[in-house]
């Protein structure tokens, strides 16, 4: 049962630990992170490449719900969200030339299957083939959207549009990700609409217009400093270097925001970030917009590549003339700088013959927690999913749920004192 002295020991010093931490001490109550590293705010962080301060993880946030905004205009962030610069991202597919990303999807699943820029990425055959399996009755929403494009869309679909989106946002296959954290909307939708290009259709109108990401004039890992020092002004303690080994000896009601320090997870997937800043005027014209994702089976080792001058306005004016380029890779190549160069020169079409700043960091993305042990909650990246968006507001919704009790409690006392 949780402790109603108002107590809580958090453990994991990353966004969504520190998210719910500030939640409850702004409550008043006594509040104390276990961070077990030197440093705050996990894979959110900077560094720096040819002088230019950059995000080393999590460039934008997903701006659905709004609860990330939120939060930034609590921290006195809020003037410096910035939205990316317009156009579609890129695909490169299996085989051939680069193509813009379909307009009307979500998260790579078309609202009309026969669509031009739909029949260009997927084919005239597998486009008619989704329309005659989505022309069935719904009959019920499997769990993992992977499952659901292919019973409504069929395999090439999947395959060829919608696996290399979702692994450029979630880092994982479609086959992985839950329906309900790719769009806590899309099953209920599916269901009342009758078809997946029905839902997809309604989703996106029902969407505010605008960019379906933003970012910080800065970079993210703004968020983290910000959190941290809103956490400290509001009494909250932070001890660094604090390996928890033994849950039953921290005070009051237990958080974990570390990945396996309560309950077993499967084994994590290891993501290596490479960012090249680079001379090339060619890249002026962003000949590829803000980015492209590739498809499996496509002669490249990087999985994605975002060109971030052209994304994010704040970051063209810091670099000064240069460019900065970040490729994402599942596996890590045996020469990371060399091989994201020349994957970047075929992704883009253009020749790179000016490196001056490389950085090569990687993390390891957990899989989904198990169960923790009694008396303990969780929160952060096992049990809210990769997005910075989902993190956040699954931490806020932890810290109203541990504070209901305790608020019950300071009622009930104050009922009997009157």
């Amino acid at each position: 049962m949780p402790d109603h002295s108002g107590r809580f020991s958090i453990v994991g010093g990353g966004v969504g630990g520190l998210v719910v931490a500030r939640r409850l001490a702004a409550s008043g109550a006594e509040v104390t992170v276990f961070e077990a590293s030197d440093r705050l705010g996990g894979t959110v962080a900077r560094h720096e490449v040819a002088g230019i301060g950059l995000d080393a993880a999590a460039e934008s946030f997903a701006v659905r719900g709004g609860v990330v905004a939120a939060l930034l205009e609590e921290l006195g962030l809020q003037d410096d969200i910035v939205a990316p610069a317009p156009g579609p991202a890129w695909l490169q597919p299996m085989s051939g030339d680069p193509l813009p990303l379909p307009a009307t999807a979500l998260l790579g699943i078309p609202a009309d299957p026969l669509a031009d820029d739909v029949v260009r990425v997927v084919g005239g055959t597998a486009a008619a083939r989704a329309v005659e399996l989505d022309a069935r009755a719904v009959e019920g929403v499997p769990g993992t959207l992977g499952a659901l494009v292919r019973a409504r869309y069929g395999d090439a679909v999947l395959d060829r549009l919608v696996a290399p989106v979702v692994h450029g946002v979630h880092s994982q296959h479609p086959d992985e990700l839950p329906v309900a954290r790719a769009h806590p909307g899309l099953a209920d939708a599916v269901r009342e609409a009758g078809s997946l290009g029905a839902a997809v259709a309604r989703l996106r109108a029902a969407a505010p217009p605008g960019a379906a990401v933003a970012g910080i004039r800065g970079g993210l890992h703004r968020i983290v400093p910000a959190l941290a020092d809103d956490l400290a002004r509001r009494g909250g303690d932070v001890r660094f270097n604090a390996h928890i080994d033994d849950l039953s000896r921290l005070d009051g009601t237990v958080v974990v925001a570390a990945p396996g320090v309560a309950a077993p997870a499967p084994p994590g997937r290891r993501i290596d970030l490479i960012t090249l800043v680079v001379e090339q005027d060619e890249l002026d014209a962003a000949p590829r917009g803000t980015g492209l994702l590739v498809a499996a089976g496509a002669p490249l080792g990087a999985r994605a590549l975002t060109h971030a001058t052209a994304k994010w306005e704040w970051l063209r004016q810091a670099a000064g003339g240069r460019h900065v380029i970040r490729l994402s890779y599942d596996r890590t190549p045996s020469d990371p700088v060399a091989a994201a160069r020349a994957d970047a020169e075929t992704l883009l079409g253009v020749r790179l013959p000016t490196v001056v700043g490389a950085a090569h960091v990687w993390w390891m993305r957990p899989g989904a927690a198990s169960i923790p042990p009694p008396g303990v909650t969780l929160v952060g990246e096992t049990v809210a999913g990769s997005g910075l968006a989902g993190i956040v507001a699954h931490a806020e919704r932890t810290a109203s749920d541990l504070l209901r009790p305790h608020l019950v409690v300071e009622r009930a006392e104050r009922d009997e004192t009157q």
